[in-house]
């Protein structure tokens, strides 16, 4: 505020007006008001809108390479962490096997068959404000390799869940025994 009143003084006189260039910052603080010169009561300020946060979100990768996948992965973190934005977590879920049939023209032969295997990794940040959401997603979608897609939805239990691989064998064991009658624990409660 001082610094500002000095040079509108200076600039008061004709011969400095003439010696100030279009650019120079001498003439920049002159034009505009410095925000401590505009007096604002506190009710005004208190009224300002919040910024919004967005909770908790996952950028989900998809795609056929592992490696370009991880890779992806690892940039969008570092992005993130250059933005100041909370990275939670990081995390790959199994690989979907699938079997993909080509068919020989008007026939139902089987031309040839492919099996592929779609990898997924995910990323979860956590309260990120909604101005950098938006440069976040351009530069995810920047990184991304060919033939790989970008999802950007909220966090639900279900995520967590799919990140498991169930034990086959612990499960069938499990069923078996309720098939038997149930655990000694269980039986001593009926009673």
């Amino acid at each position: 505020m001082f610094l500002s009143r000095i040079v509108r003084s200076v600039a008061a006189s004709n011969h400095v007006k003439t010696c100030l260039t279009a650019g120079s910052p001498a003439l920049r603080i002159l034009n505009n008001r410095l925000k401590s010169d505009l007096h604002e009561p506190d009710y005004l300020i208190s009224l300002e809108p919040d910024e919004p946060v967005y909770d908790c979100l996952n950028f989900q990768i998809k795609g056929y390479d592992y490696t370009l996948l991880e890779s992806c992965q690892k940039e969008i973190h570092r992005y993130a962490e250059i933005m100041g934005i909370t990275v939670d977590e990081c995390w790959a879920t199994p690989a979907q096997q699938l079997k993909v049939q080509r068919f020989k023209p008007a026939s139902t032969a089987v031309d040839s068959e492919y099996n592929l295997q779609v990898y997924e990794r995910n990323v979860q940040v956590t309260d990120v404000p909604a101005w950098a959401l938006g440069t976040l997603l351009r530069v995810s979608r920047a990184l991304l390799p060919e033939g790989c897609t970008l999802t950007v939805h909220e966090h639900l239990p279900e995520h967590e869940e799919i990140r498991y691989v169930p034990d086959n064998q612990l499960l069938e064991l499990k069923q078996q025994l309720e098939d038997m009658g149930g655990s000694r624990a269980d039986k001593k409660k009926k009673k």
